[in-house]
């Protein structure tokens, strides 16, 4: 094969063992067998000579080591120390000539040394010592060491920030709403608030929705301190038990801040809507809001169940935004938009940062309320910026791979679903409105995720597939966000006549900056939640093994079934010598496994118990739990029964 069909990238490492490379501009994989990786590590960019099939491939050189340290924890001591790496997609142990202290068992930080030879281990040096890999309260630490998340900001940055409020001296040009009734709603825990509503009737009788973002960008200016310590961050990083902040506290939580009864600067987007919600026109202006009430979820649904909370003209407020936002959902569902809202799941933590349960906060109409206002505002403001010739970072969803869907469908024909053609949005939108609240629900929109492009940022391409929008930014969390910080640049500048135009080369480089620290952000969260989750499922097998477990079978395989436990958000495998004393035979054509008694197939309930956790390779072994059939007197394992 020529040399000009080489590819040179970042390697991506699975669980597996084998690496892979996205090709530039196209969601699709090279894959490399973990034998054809020679001494690549994640994160390093290498170049690869792709196989004849154009889908896989082998490294024929290691271009640039990653740059990020490396946590892991000392295996072995003296003479030849060997650090176990924290992340699983390392596949090897490194050697470390000090230890600089550890002892076996205490959690390091690593810098790559080298590696020359595949058939022996890399070699590290140990740069800081973290502390025992058993104490949960060092987990954060650890998590953050290994994704360089910064603990602190720089002296000449928190100086600015210091200073940031003397700039409310000098609010220019912003209408005054500071009469009108506008509120922020937010979970109870929350500390900052960048986003508030209004509504209001026009002289016609339409609607007028008010959607009030804080304006970071009055305090954040180009090329400052801020501005800068801002877009190399780019995203604030929400850990289970600590926030890393885009910006300082003191305009995050400061002057920044919707907070009630305070004078605060917005950017607001003013929306008409008919009585059937079609938006007749948008309005954009800088502003000065007072806001006067801060409500949490929980109270704006206790108002919309008809509780008693708020005054009256709160509830009409609520009522009103409400029953807008719900037409908005219903118009953007009709439309294609995919419906796979979950309930978020927050992890709750003793004293000593260890996982103690789960706590599931549903996603309710105030949820839905709030979210729909914020899309609809980020909507406008995309279309009104793209469609006059203004590029900007768009949040794009590009529509999956036919092929993915195609191996979706298959899939599903595979556990006896039939949906239809996928490429068309409204098939897939009906299908996961057939299965909301079904058993199959949770396995099955895990399916569908997994066949959709991820969302990114780009200054080239617009349109959402996931919510059926041709032209759609963020626009509605600058406190967290930097491509929000730019928009609302690029807006201000749009309508105050300056055309509100960037370079597009430095939008280029921006919106994959964002999309790169965005993706370090869900790995670190991910990885610390799945750290808190390990050591809990360690502690159930150590301390209470007879705590009991709701399992959802998400594959069948010829030696087991891997499970889903919905309570937890986490999966393991059931062998299939622990399924039955009797011989488990498995269909290959109806992906079953059946003792010709029970059977189980892709969305069979159980119930489990923990068999054994290892942590270093994230691989959880379940058992199945026994029950008492009292219509037969006799132990039977949960499955289905074969008709």
């Amino acid at each position: 094969m020529k040399k000009s069909a080489m590819l040179t990238g970042e390697l991506h490492m699975a669980r597996n063992g084998a690496g892979y490379l996205i090709r530039p501009g196209t969601d699709n994989a090279i894959w490399i067998e973990a034998k054809d990786l020679s001494t690549a590590l994640p994160g390093d960019v290498v170049t690869v000579q792709p196989g004849r099939s154009g889908t896989d491939g082998r490294i024929v050189r290691v271009e640039k080591r990653a740059p990020r340290s490396i946590v892991g924890t000392v295996a072995s001591g003296a003479p030849f120390a060997r650090v176990q790496p924290l992340s699983p997609t390392f596949r090897q142990e490194f050697i470390v000539p000090d230890t600089h202290g550890a002892a076996v068992g205490d959690r390091v930080v690593m810098r790559f040394a080298r590696w020359e030879n595949p058939r022996l281990a890399p070699e590290g040096v140990v740069t800081d010592v973290i502390g025992p890999a058993d104490n949960p309260s060092l987990d954060t630490k650890s998590v953050m060491e290994q994704y360089d998340l910064p603990s602190t900001f720089p002296r000449q940055v928190r100086t600015a920030a210091e200073r940031a409020s003397a700039r409310l001296a000098a609010p220019g040009k912003r209408i005054d709403l500071r009469r009108k009734f506008i509120f922020t709603c937010d979970p109870e825990t929350a500390r900052d608030f960048d986003d508030a509503l209004s509504i209001e009737t026009d002289m016609n009788g339409n609607r007028v929705l008010g959607v009030h973002i804080a304006d970071v960008s009055h305090f954040v200016t180009p090329g400052s301190p801020l501005d800068k310590e801002a877009y190399r961050r780019s995203t604030s990083v929400y850990l289970v038990d600590k926030v890393v902040p885009m910006l300082p506290e003191q305009l995050s939580n400061g002057v920044c801040s919707l907070v009630p009864g305070e004078d605060r600067f917005a950017f607001s987007v003013f929306l008409t809507f008919d009585a059937r919600g079609n938006c007749l026109a948008r309005k954009f202006a800088k502003s000065v809001i007072r806001s006067k009430a801060r409500f949490t979820y929980e109270q704006v649904m206790a108002m919309l169940n008809g509780g008693k909370g708020g005054k009256a003209q709160e509830r009409r407020a609520v009522f009103a935004i409400n029953q807008l936002a719900q037409q908005l959902r219903q118009r953007r569902f009709a439309a294609g938009a995919l419906d796979m809202d979950v309930p978020e799941a927050e992890i709750k933590l003793d004293a000593k940062g260890m996982m103690i349960g789960v706590e599931v906060r549903p996603y309710d109409a105030s949820h839905q309320m709030i979210e729909e206002c914020m899309v609809a505002a980020n909507e406008a403001v995309a279309t009104e910026l793209w469609t006059r010739g203004v590029k900007i970072l768009a949040r794009l969803h590009a529509p999956p791979d036919p092929a993915r869907l195609e191996e979706l469908r298959a899939s599903l024909a595979g556990v006896g679903i039939s949906c239809g053609d996928l490429s068309r949005p409204r098939n897939l939108a009906r299908f996961l409105e057939k299965i909301k609240g079904s058993p199959l629900e949770g396995v099955l929109s895990v399916m569908v995720l997994r066949s959709m492009k991820r969302a990114l940022y780009s200054a080239r391409e617009i349109g959402h597939f996931g919510l059926a929008k041709s032209y759609y930014a963020h626009f509605t969390s600058p406190i967290r966000r930097y491509p929000d910080l730019v928009l609302h640049r690029q807006l201000a500048a749009y309508i105050d006549g300056k055309g509100g135009r960037m370079d597009q080369r430095w939008l280029d480089r921006a919106a994959e900056h964002a999309s790169e620290r965005e993706q370090v952000a869900d790995e670190a969260e991910r990885m610390l939640t799945e750290i808190k989750k390990y050591r809990y499922l360690e502690d159930v097998l150590r301390n209470r093994n007879d705590v009991v477990f709701e399992a959802v079978v998400g594959k069948c395989a010829s030696y087991g079934l891997f499970v889903d436990l919905p309570g937890l958000a986490i999966g393991g495998m059931v062998h299939i010598s622990k399924l039955s004393q009797k011989f488990v035979r498995w269909d290959a054509a109806m992906e079953t496994l059946s003792d010709g008694h029970v059977s189980w197939r892709v969305g069979t309930k159980m119930k489990v118990r923990v068999a054994s956790v290892d942590f270093a390779q994230r691989k959880i072994d379940f058992v199945p739990v026994e029950t008492r059939d009292s219509a037969h007197g006799r132990c039977r394992k949960r499955g289905k029964r074969v008709s």
